[in-house]
């Protein structure tokens, strides 16, 4: 995904360098086309309170002076106009990923810009799906649509990207981003690329084989070698947001709660796991996690289940006077 800075509130040479930093987040990083949209909506509001706090389009050598009372003034600012600690922590992990990156680039060296820090958020608790949601999406997801003649291929497509979702736990990025090389028929796990640019094998179940080699015996289109493995109707790369859109038609037609996304997908994957006796190690390496901490949300839901069901069931739960 290339972005434009051609008519961004930025002097030349910042300009040229920002197009730089983007092709390094799309080509290297690999990052999905919506967390890019993101960080270029951030980023060019960053860029908008410079011109607005300096009097003028900031430059690199703008860049390179500012310091911690200039952060706090623009952190300061976004408060004021509303914006939720999410979006204040997004916008701060933009930028800061663009100061981390000038300094390995060796064009800017600013340590108060590498050490932002985003706003502490509440820590939140997935929410997945239960067992039997689960499979009814990944039923209907796989029933063709009478309309779409001669395409029968693209509900296999879809069951099987879903498919691999739950099966494997993988972030909707993660599966759109593979390529045929990454899975071969009969292997028993596929190579994801994940989060830092880092590796992964993820065990591949036998449901989830079936389904992958059922989507790409009957795709017209090559999935091998370097071609991506699922592709979208003219044969291009599939994007993300057309399976969020696929999902978001299965949520409505099944009467499922808003909740129900492609990464709902994948926290059902590691509660169900968790709940089936999984450890958090295991289910961590799976997921790809850098942290444990971030795999000790899932205990938190199986909490909260083995609580509701205690209340539902014990006879003191159940005595209303």
């Amino acid at each position: 995904m290339e972005i434009a800075f051609s008519h961004w509130p930025a002097a030349e040479d910042l300009r040229a360098v920002l197009t730089r930093w983007a092709g390094w987040l799309a080509d290297e990083r690999r990052l999905a086309a919506h967390t890019l949209d993101g960080y270029q909506r951030d980023l060019k509001g960053f860029l908008d309170f410079l011109g607005a706090y300096r009097g003028g389009p900031p430059d690199l050598a703008t860049i390179a002076a500012l310091d911690k009372v200039d952060f706090r003034a623009w952190l300061a600012q976004r408060r004021r106009e509303g914006a939720a600690p999410t979006s204040i922590a997004r916008s701060v992990s933009a930028v800061r990923s663009l100061f981390r990156w000038l300094e390995r680039e060796e064009l800017v060296d600013n340590a108060a810009g590498r050490a932002l820090k985003p706003p502490r958020l509440p820590r939140g608790v997935p929410r997945p799906l239960t067992p039997g949601q689960a499979q009814d999406a990944l039923a209907r997801a796989a029933e063709p649509d009478p309309a779409a003649e001669g395409q029968a291929w693209i509900a296999l497509r879809d069951a099987a990207l879903l498919t691999l979702l739950y099966g494997g736990g993988l972030r909707i990025g993660e599966a759109v981003g593979l390529a045929g090389r990454d899975w071969r028929a009969g292997a028993t796990g596929i190579r994801v690329l994940g989060k830092g640019n880092k590796q992964r094998l993820v065990p591949v179940l036998p449901a989830v084989a079936r389904a992958l080699d059922r989507y790409r015996a009957a795709c017209p289109w090559p999935t091998a070698g370097d071609a991506p493995l699922f592709r979208g109707l003219r044969g291009g790369r599939l994007q993300a947001r057309l399976v969020q859109k696929r999902m978001a038609e299965i949520r409505a037609e099944l009467g499922l709660a808003a909740s129900a996304t492609p990464h709902a997908l994948r926290h059902s994957f590691a509660t169900h796991l968790l709940a089936a006796g999984g450890d958090l190690r295991t289910i961590q390496e799976l997921l790809g996690h850098a942290a444990l901490s971030t795999t000790q949300r899932y205990t938190d839901v199986d909490t909260a289940r083995i609580l509701a069901v205690h209340a539902a069931a014990h006879p003191r739960a159940r005595r209303t006077g």
